[in-house]
């Protein structure tokens, strides 16, 4: 009985550890609560008879933050929001949303479901982390036009590319994938349909806002974000 006991009581606590964002209740066409719109055009949207997370890339324009950015800002950073706004302007045309209700992720995992549904330039879906207060984040991405898991980097208003995943993977339109990153320390790993693509240590240990990333004129589908903590 004591054993049993103790395998329930350390299920519950795995599970107190992982934490669900999700759009499911929201209203559809409205934008979304769980979600902080940045940059770009983010809404909740039904599919399968269920809500989730849309980022519609098409009235993409040279890149504009989102609608009332500062007050986005305060909401995310207080009153420590000047440096982030103008870092978020030097590179608008990357579309992000951050997760509502996670402080600061760093050792643990950070999951989600994708479908890719339309762009003429780019077909992107990717997760954000890292998110400092003045702009700086980390992303691991797929697109679709290249067929790759890839993690960026975004320090000081400039986009740098950092590591390329094992092996090209193509994916289908129009249909649901899972992505996935697991950091330990500054060690981070991607995975695509539970396979891992990537592998990399970073120069220093994340922590930092998370949230879903898209590009440009990208239309994509999120939904399951899930963060799960090491500790």
């Amino acid at each position: 009985m004591f054993k049993r006991n103790l395998l329930i009581f350390a299920a519950a606590a795995s599970m107190a550890m992982a934490q669900r964002i999700d759009v499911s209740k929201e209203k559809a066409g409205a934008e979304p609560a769980h979600f902080v719109p940045v940059v770009g055009n983010w809404a909740v949207a039904a599919d399968e008879g269920k809500n989730i997370l849309m980022v519609d890339g098409r009235q993409w324009k040279r890149g504009q933050p989102a609608g009332g950015l500062a007050d986005k800002a305060r909401l995310i950073y207080g009153s420590r929001h000047e440096e982030f706004i103008d870092n978020v302007k030097a590179f608008a045309y990357f579309p992000y949303a951050v997760a509502q209700g996670v402080d600061s992720f760093q050792d643990g995992e950070i999951s989600m479901r994708f479908k890719l549904m339309d762009g003429a330039l780019d077909q992107c879906a990717g997760i954000l982390f890292n998110l400092k207060n003045n702009g700086d984040y980390l992303t691991v991405r797929f697109n679709a036009k290249e067929d790759n898991l890839v993690l960026w980097t975004f320090k000081q208003g400039k986009r740098s590319f950092v590591k390329k995943g094992a092996e090209d993977m193509p994916l289908k339109m129009k249909q649901w994938y899972a992505m996935k990153i697991v950091v330990q320390g500054t060690k981070l790993e991607g995975y695509l349909n539970g396979k891992k693509l990537l592998d990399y240590t970073l120069a220093e240990p994340v922590s930092g806002k998370v949230g879903y990333w898209s590009k440009t004129d990208s239309v994509t589908y999120f939904d399951d974000f899930t963060v799960k903590a090491a500790k």
